[in-house]
């Protein structure tokens, strides 16, 4: 079955950095584009990022500039670098495939 277990999460203060990992598994990693979504307490899920198969890559207007999706295709992980937080990056972010989605990591940025 299919498998998303995101990690790297955490507190962090305003123009602090974190790396969000995603390892998948129970389906061919290498054959599927990537997301990683987000949701603030209070708001709609947002699209953050998403890389293609052939290493495209998506942004939100949000974070374009502050994150850097990328993938391991041997490891079966995806990666959010994120850079330049902002109180407003606080969220639950989660890796996601069609339908499938990891239970989340908590990212909170504050002072």
């Amino acid at each position: 079955q299919v498998q998303l277990v995101e990690s790297g999460g955490g507190l962090v203060q305003p123009g602090g950095s974190l790396r969000l990992s995603c390892a998948a598994s129970g389906f061919t990693f290498s054959s599927y584009w990537m997301n990683w979504v987000r949701q603030a307490p209070g708001k709609q899920r947002e699209l953050v990022a998403t890389i293609t198969t052939g290493r495209a890559t998506l942004y939100a207007d949000s974070v374009r500039g502050r994150c850097t999706i990328t993938r391991d295709d041997n490891k079966n992980t995806v990666y959010l670098q994120m850079d330049s937080l902002k109180p407003e990056d606080t969220a639950i972010y989660y890796c996601n495939i069609n339908k499938y989605w990891g239970q989340g990591t908590q990212v909170t940025v504050s002072s």
